[in-house]
């Protein structure tokens, strides 16, 4: 019952096995931090954190690294826009990230290299590739990799040989689909540069784009790990380049299983800011939508499939979110200590599709289904102590993966408890009005007060 995964390089589903016994080695790419993140690149993250979380449940060490892109073509136009250094521009950015995946409850990664921080290690790898032929420097004291040296360039991203017969040089970061090109790999310092620029045995200047993910992942990871995770955009050319840097400069072989996930849209349309459907975390938070809520609404697609985001969406992913933590409450109520394992089956089968390359879809089948049957048990008073504390503990690992059902407890100022006891009074003196009134209170606070046999239930809204 082994996790089986789709390797993009093979287009197959293929059985996971790590290169080290039981320790998984993942690469993943992560921002550019010119500017603050949207939400269709937490799709790919939330992708990451749930195979990371899968690989844990399944007793999987993991060593997670995911690079910070610190210097690029976009992070220097907008320091000359903004007449600031990228000391100055990035950091902000770079904060604002590491709170966005807090607050998606995604977990870190063990090493956040920042480009900046490795450019000794890019100039290495480069040196490599111009002595092995497959790079060449030119007049102006730049490094390109010759694509026709490397006889496997295409094969990730399925470019056709014949495509790759004639090729351009490429100093941008980024170029059009479909269209193989000697990319660079050090480009030389040109005025409109500033004071962005370290020395090397070609001149001063600065890494390509593609460069800083060999340079990295080999240096964290090794020449040869298991897993490297990013969105279907980054396949070529990022990622063909990334494979025909690595394997030209060592040899070896670079990467076990490539993983992609697809797009995000908006309405089923492309999120654009000329659209009017551009949204970063911040923006969705503002319109009332709780983490938990987008969290699940990210999570709940397989990977290999787009994604809609629509309002109606969201507030379809709240609703399935409340319904889980109606449940742990229920369970929490009444669970008592836990002896046995009666529910080990409902592991067994979440676990059975979720290996069958991360099946949310099935897999949260799975989980519901089984809340649907223990909510029957509740109904009807025929759940005992033991049994709900058993299920409490199974809803509590199914969490280890979901991450959205146990939330930390609502901290109430002594003024709100003081309401919350001043309720219960009025309620059992039947005086309606004023326990209404102090429930309104709390509901505008997007806090609702939930009356049970065993006392007031504090409850944070999700839902918009």
């Amino acid at each position: 019952m082994g996790l089986k995964l789709y390797n993009t390089f093979t287009r197959k589903v293929e059985s996971f096995q790590p290169i080290d016994n039981n320790k998984v080695r993942l690469y993943s790419c992560g921002p550019t931090i010119y500017d603050f993140a949207h939400i269709g690149n937490f799709r790919a993250f939330i992708f990451i954190d749930l195979l990371k979380r899968i690989l844990k449940f399944s007793g999987y060490e993991v060593n997670h690294v995911m690079n910070i892109t610190d210097v690029d073509d976009r992070i220097i136009k907008k320091c000359g826009v903004e007449n600031i250094s990228i000391s100055e521009l990035t950091p902000q950015y770079l904060d604002a990230f590491y709170e966005d995946m807090y607050i998606l409850g995604i977990e870190p990664a063990e090493y956040y290299p920042l480009a900046t921080e490795h450019i000794t290690d890019m100039i290495k790898l480069i040196e490599k590739l111009v002595g092995r032929k497959h790079a060449y420097i030119t007049n102006e004291g730049s490094v390109f990799f010759d694509i026709t040296s490397f006889v496997d360039y295409g094969k990730l991203s399925k470019i056709s040989a014949d495509s790759l017969k004639q090729t351009d040089r490429v100093s941008s970061d980024e170029y059009e689909k479909e269209n193989p090109t000697d990319f660079a790999l050090w480009k030389a310092w040109k005025p409109e540069d500033g004071d962005v620029g370290w020395n090397s045995p070609w001149g001063r200047g600065r890494p390509g784009w593609h460069i800083e993910c060999s340079a990295m992942s080999m240096k964290y990871l090794g020449e040869y790990f298991d897993i490297h995770c990013g969105g279907t955009d980054l396949m070529f050319p990022h990622h063909e380049n990334e494979i025909a840097q690595s394997v030209g400069a060592t040899g070896n072989e670079f990467v076990n299983i490539w993983l992609h996930c697809e797009h995000l849209l908006v309405n089923n349309t492309k999120m654009s800011k000329s659209l009017g459907n551009y949204y970063t975390l911040k923006d969705l938070l503002e319109k009332g939508f709780a983490p938990e809520t987008l969290r699940y609404f990210l999570l709940t697609t397989h990977y290999r499939q787009k994604i809609n985001l629509t309002f109606e969406h969201l507030d379809a992913a709240a609703s399935s979110v409340e319904r889980l933590r109606d449940f742990s409450r229920r369970l929490e109520l009444l669970a008592g200590e836990s002896k046995g394992k009666t529910y080990a089956y409902v592991e067994e089968n979440f676990l059975k599709v979720m290996n069958e390359d991360l099946n949310i879809s099935a897999g949260l089948a799975v989980i519901f289904n089984w809340i649907r049957g223990m909510n029957r048990y509740l109904d009807s008073n025929s759940l005992s102590s033991e049994l709900a504390g058993e299920a409490l503990i199974l809803l509590k690992r199914f969490d280890m993966i979901l991450n959205v059902i146990f939330e930390e407890g609502i901290v109430l100022n002594q003024k709100d408890s003081d309401l919350i006891k001043e309720r219960e009074v009025a309620r059992q003196n039947k005086h309606w009005t004023r326990a209404d009134e102090i429930r309104e209170y709390f509901l505008k606070k997007n806090i609702t007060l939930e009356d049970t046999a065993k006392g007031t239930v504090v409850k944070r809204n999700i839902k918009q």
